[in-house]
């Protein structure tokens, strides 16, 4: 029998403390963020990102991506989730 592999998220999960709502941002857009903080000047850095509300899924009872749209967030606003 083969070895099962934890399989790898492409999203990670971050709030937006403004909006008060739970955001999926695709793995290769994280540079991006950690990019933005480690600047100290940061006027010419992209101060937004890419990302996926999270909807309450009414079949499964939980919160799931909602691929349908996508939205341009303020990194500043973004915390990660735990």
């Amino acid at each position: 029998m083969g070895i099962l592999l934890k399989s790898q998220d492409h999203h990670l999960i971050y709030e937006e403390k403004e909006l008060g709502i739970l955001v999926a941002i695709e793995k290769e857009d994280q540079k991006l963020i950690k990019k933005y903080w480690k600047s100290k000047d940061k006027t010419g850095i992209a101060s937004k990102v890419d990302g996926f509300p999270l909807i309450q899924s009414e079949e499964q009872e939980s919160l799931k991506i909602d691929f349908t749209e996508k939205v341009a967030y303020e990194i500043q606003n973004l915390e990660k989730f735990d």
